[in-house]
């Protein structure tokens, strides 16, 4: 069995982000509160006020679902972990998949040319260059 992190999506928000939605939804609520008391003092200008209320709410709940969207498309992906395996008298190597108890200088099996004792003189996580497009 490999022993390799899974991949998964980052799963949170920026906190300004968040913290600027909160305010834009805040003061919609006010001013939506706003409009309702001055309904009957002044009916135009309880009519704008609504409708400002109304466009801070969508604008902020079109800003949260684009977030969300962002969010969901972002994957971060682990490159695997792989063991070197060499022989010390006749230099043969064998790169396997990590396995739980490598460690660095444990003797393994017998090399497959000379009989000799091998050992795992490197443990890293390989690489892969991603290409320009």
């Amino acid at each position: 069995m490999s022993e390799t992190a899974p991949t998964n999506p980052v799963t949170k928000a920026s906190s300004y982000q968040m913290l600027i939605i909160i305010i834009a939804i805040g003061l919609a609520l006010t001013v939506l509160m706003l409009a309702i008391s001055q309904f009957e003092y002044n009916q135009i200008a309880a009519g704008y006020l609504v409708l400002i209320g109304f466009l801070l709410l969508l604008i902020s709940a079109y800003v949260l679902l684009q977030a969300r969207r962002r969010i969901k498309g972002i994957k971060i992906e682990t490159s695997p972990i792989v063991t070197t395996i060499e022989c010390k008298k006749c230099g043969f190597k064998n790169v396997r998949e990590f396995k739980r108890d490598d460690y660095v200088l444990k003797e393994m099996e017998p090399c497959q040319k000379c009989n000799e004792k091998m050992m795992i003189t490197a443990i890293y996580r390989e690489i892969h260059d991603k290409e320009k497009k």
